[in-house]
């Protein structure tokens, strides 16, 4: 397993965190900032989908 999956897939739960958190509170910035971090995890997650793939 690459370490850009094991780094984006815990971005993803961090920006889920974040995003329920600002969801309780009423913070529209937190909440924009979790669904940040959670598309940003997916993207890093499957750069390292990708790299892992082409690794012989």
């Amino acid at each position: 397993m690459n370490k850009d999956r094991i780094v984006g897939a815990a971005k993803q739960v961090q920006g889920s965190i974040k995003e329920t958190v600002g969801k309780v509170v009423g913070d529209a910035k937190l909440q924009i900032d979790g669904k940040a971090d959670k598309a940003e995890g997916k993207v890093q997650n499957l750069v390292g989908a990708l790299k892992d793939s082409v690794k012989p």
